[in-house]
């Protein structure tokens, strides 16, 4: 156990599109084939559950993304505050989740599924390779922003238009405003403003 959560990882290391990164990449594809059968059928307590329990597990995990990072000594404002888009949507999609709010559909359409998506085919987890937390929870976090958007869209029918391109391009520009100035203020560089 002590090696599954550890700072350092002498397992197999993270192959890109090594099994394990391939087995999971199928069951992203799986688990969101499957809301094409709950779009047919639908069953709304399952889709409320559904819909709770992933905001559930996002937040935990990125709630443990954080103290596993306090545990082995790395978590610093410089870097660990949920300031990145993909730290962000976490939040934006877990809400969304509970609340069914269409302007945070949006974000997750549009910012969510193409930019998590990225984060799940090319994570920045080093070497740590399956079975080490980093690589579930890495995964975990990426792949459950994209299905959140995706569920929305297949099984809730919710839509975005191009008014909401528009609203997120905005709001996005916008957000790097106060970013870029806690970056100057502490030292950090999220968003990548400062280089990447």
């Amino acid at each position: 156990m002590a090696e599954f959560f550890g700072g350092e990882w002498h397992g197999t290391p993270f192959q890109l599109f090594g099994t394990a990164h391939l087995i999971a990449i199928a069951v992203l594809i799986a688990v969101n084939l499957s809301f094409i059968a709950l779009r047919r059928h639908p069953r709304p307590a399952f889709q409320r559950g559904f819909r709770i329990g992933l905001a559930i597990l996002l937040l935990v995990n990125e709630a443990a993304w954080h103290l596993w990072n306090i545990h082995i000594g790395t978590w610093n404002i410089q870097t660990m505050l949920p300031l990145h888009l993909c730290s962000a949507l976490v939040f934006v999609a877990a809400a969304m989740l509970i609340t069914r709010n269409y302007t945070l559909y949006e974000f997750v359409y549009f910012l969510g599924i193409g930019g998590a998506l990225q984060g799940f085919l090319t994570p920045e987890i080093g070497n740590f390779g399956f079975p080490h937390f980093l690589f579930f929870q890495a995964l975990l976090s990426h792949g459950g922003i994209v299905t959140a958007g995706i569920y929305m869209t297949v099984v809730e029918r919710y839509r975005p238009t191009w008014q909401s391109l528009k609203r997120v391009a905005i709001v996005t520009n916008i957000y790097m405003v106060p970013v870029g100035i806690v970056n100057w203020a502490i030292g950090s560089n999220y968003l990548f403003i400062n280089g990447k």
